[in-house]
């Protein structure tokens, strides 16, 4: 019988509602009365270590990822959210585990006049491979 190739690994660590508030947007209200930006993150790394031998150092601390998101959501001033996308996700690729990642970074209440739903962004970035 032929051995077939290994599926590629799809592990993932879902976060959904890290919630902050914070001074990133073009409005000057945004920059200096600031408003609530809401954080989902599937953060891809390979989980089966930690799987066989339930051990954590093998596994991302995950409450170390929110208080990042958090800090840089409450202390971050860009005019953009697409900048401040760009910042989780360089932060979030820095934890050494993860290899890839998808992001939504939504503006609860966007300053739109007559708009009540929510404006998002969304990136996928993975870790660059090393030469």
């Amino acid at each position: 019988m032929e051995t077939l190739p290994a599926a590629p690994m799809d592990d993932a660590i879902c976060i959904s509602g890290i919630r902050g508030y914070g001074y990133t947007g073009f409005f000057d209200a945004e920059q200096s009365l600031g408003q609530w930006f809401e954080v989902d993150l599937r953060l891809r790394l390979d989980l089966s270590r930690c799987g066989e031998d339930d051990e954590l150092e093998h596994t991302l601390d995950y409450a170390q990822v929110v208080q990042r998101v958090k800090t840089l959501l409450e202390t971050s001033r860009f005019r953009t959210v697409e900048r401040l996308a760009t910042v989780l996700c360089d932060a979030l690729l820095a934890f050494p585990l993860v290899q890839s990642l998808e992001l939504r970074l939504t503006k609860v209440a966007a300053p739109i006049p007559g708009f009540d739903g929510r404006i998002a962004i969304e990136m996928s970035r993975q870790r660059e491979a090393r030469a």
